[in-house]
């Protein structure tokens, strides 16, 4: 017996004495809701599509094989919040694409990725497919996909999608902070090509001709309708939450656009950041993401790193405390996506290891995925809308993703 699989049988025990009654958390207040969270949690499979791991590696060595003190992501809390297969988050910073170290960058990553498969076979495996992923989840593994979060490592070089799909890459955000020579960023002003350029319109189309999931976070408006209209396969918004809530911040994905992506069979995975959720957080961060500029501008020993680990702590003391969100502000989320399109079309992708000390009160780490579960279930949501937001969505897309790229000749 695995360790998942124990952790199941025992959820099961408790919530046996909760009676026959013990699946109708509608209409029997008896029932042990987080007990019956954590019997979902454990017997679903739960996907999230962006975890910034291999960065945190890359800066902080680490055997998260075993517990770790820092972070937000090792396997025994993994193991705790039931989940299955995190996309471990290939991110290159945009400004490497001019100094031509995106590739190489991007190796680096993955290569972090494969050794900790290889240090921890028992634990981890990695995945090249849903098949997989349903596969590991059976075997008791915690499955490590792989998404590329920006596009320059692909370097002019339409080669280099089939050699970064190979190397096991299973969707590409085309743009991150900076626009790049694919696409229009969400967050820069400099827009030079009103939504995507024409190489990367050729990416797009290479993307559905091997099977690779196309990524809408950190896009402009403009490139967000473009993919749409040139993809012949359903996309995903990787990390990115409702508009609604943060109005006029670009980098969330509007009424619109949700409505378009469900109605072309997407998924919008929901970023548990703070900033994403609440319009209060999102204007303090951005305040603070200026103030961080300025004071390195004048403290140029100063590294990124320590602007990104260390100055909001000296930000706080200017400017007062940080306006958590909260988890029920994550479950407004995804009421407000079910309400537009149904829960066909929303799930998680939290940022777990990137948005720093952002997210909200029972969401800290990959142990949390129990309470919002829970919440779901406060919530009024069935058990099986809520397999549907943890991991089915996704999988379901992904299929989607494959079985159109089966249908072209040079899919091989």
């Amino acid at each position: 017996m695995n360790n998942k699989t124990a952790s199941l049988l025992a959820a099961s025990l408790i919530l046996a004495a909760c009676g026959p009654d013990n699946n109708d958390t509608k209409g029997d207040t008896t029932v042990d809701l987080a007990a019956e969270a954590q019997r979902i949690a454990h017997s679903s499979i739960i996907v999230d599509t962006h975890v910034d791991l291999p960065m945190r590696l890359a800066m902080r060595p680490a055997n998260i094989a075993e517990a770790t003190e820092s972070g937000n992501f090792d396997y025994p809390r993994a193991l705790s919040g039931g989940l299955d297969a995190p996309f471990m988050s290939i991110y290159t910073g945009a400004s490497l694409e001019a100094e031509g170290k995106s590739v190489a960058a991007a190796n680096v990553l993955i290569d972090i990725v494969e050794q900790i498969v290889t240090d921890a076979p028992d634990k981890f495996a990695l995945a090249l497919s849903p098949a997989d992923v349903r596969r590991q989840h059976e075997a008791g593994l915690i499955s490590l996909p792989m998404g590329m979060e920006n596009g320059s490592p692909i370097d002019g070089d339409l080669d280099n999608v089939r050699y970064f799909y190979d190397r096991g890459i299973r969707y590409i955000t085309p743009a991150h902070s900076l626009s790049n020579h694919l696409s229009d960023s969400s967050y820069d002003e400099n827009r030079p090509w009103h939504g995507l350029s024409p190489f990367g319109m050729e990416v797009i189309r290479e993307m559905n001709r091997l099977g690779m999931m196309i990524d809408v976070s950190h896009v402009s408006d403009e490139a967000f309708w473009q993919i749409l209209d040139l993809s012949a396969a359903p996309v995903i918004a990787s990390h990115s939450s409702a508009r609604h809530f943060t109005p006029g911040f670009e980098r969330n994905i509007s009424d619109e656009m949700i409505l378009a992506l469900a109605e072309a069979g997407g998924v919008v995975q929901i970023n548990f950041g703070s900033m994403f959720l609440a319009a209060d957080a999102q204007a303090y961060s951005s305040a603070m993401i200026k103030a961080g500029q300025a004071y390195r501008a004048e403290h140029p020993e100063l590294t990124e790193q320590f602007i990104y680990a260390q100055f909001p702590e000296i930000y706080r003391q200017q400017a007062g405390p940080f306006p958590y969100a909260t988890l029920d502000t994550v479950l407004d989320h995804v009421d407000h996506i079910v309400g537009l399109v149904g829960a066909d079309h929303v799930g998680l992708g939290s940022d777990f290891e990137g948005v720093g000390d952002s997210l909200p009160d029972g969401l800290k780490d990959v142990s949390g995925y129990p309470n919002l579960v829970e919440g779901l279930l406060r919530r009024g949501y069935s058990e099986a809308d809520i397999k549907k937001i943890l991991g089915e969505n996704l999988l379901r897309v992904w299929e989607d993703v494959e079985a159109y790229a089966a249908t072209t000749s040079s899919s091989t």
